[in-house]
């Protein structure tokens, strides 16, 4: 088990929103404020890593023809749990994700790892699988929350440190489009030529090293 390696692919080299590019949807649609993508963020979180135990736990006796209806199976249990869950103490949350967190149940994000590692890693691995993925997604929605939210609104932590936020862009001044879908993209955009900037300067890091 190489937890230092499962923790950098999580936040960098495997970012399931920077590099590998999964779950583009709900990521364009949620993203308007730190309130969203930080309750996204969290959601996604531990859906990946109570999913990624119990396909660990069942790998052996779940049969290959239908691991993957298997998987969708276990996935959108957890989904309903938290769905439910929102529901009853988080109702606002619940209303602004909508149909987003009953669509984690089809993210690539979540049955990706179930395929391509909680299938064929042990229990403990796969939790730390679940969590560094979880955390990378996280980071990414919270990051390109950040920016649209105030560049689109003028304000930081609307809903988590206030209902509106602390307006740091006065009023009339903010760019209206970095909260359409067309500031999405270029959000993203911008934060996977960081990524990939960042990755490359660290690997130049570790080759002089050696």
């Amino acid at each position: 088990m190489q937890v230092k390696k499962q923790f950098k692919e999580g936040l960098l080299t495997k970012n399931p929103v920077l590099v590998q590019l999964l779950g583009m949807c709900s990521t364009m649609a949620i993203t308007t404020t730190l309130f969203n993508g930080l309750g996204m963020g969290v959601c996604v979180t531990v859906i990946l890593i109570c999913s990624n135990i119990c396909i660990s736990l069942l790998r052996k006796a779940i049969p290959s023809k239908v691991r993957i209806a298997a998987y969708v199976v276990i996935i959108a249990g957890f989904v309903t749990m938290v769905d439910l869950l929102l529901k009853a103490f988080l109702p606002s949350l619940s209303e602004s994700l909508g149909v987003f967190i009953p669509l984690i149940v089809v993210n690539c994000i979540i049955l990706g790892r179930a395929e391509a590692f909680a299938s064929k890693n042990g229990v403990v691995a796969s939790a730390l699988d679940g969590l560094f993925q979880g955390v990378g997604y996280t980071l990414a929605l919270v990051v390109m929350c950040i920016l649209r939210e105030l560049l689109g609104n003028g304000t930081f932590g609307a809903g988590v440190i206030s209902a509106d936020g602390i307006r740091l862009i006065p009023a009339g001044y903010p760019m209206t489009a970095m909260i359409l879908p067309v500031g999405g993209f270029l959000t993203l955009g911008c934060l996977i030529a960081f990524s990939q900037w960042l990755t490359k300067k660290l690997a130049e890091k570790e080759a002089a090293q050696k």
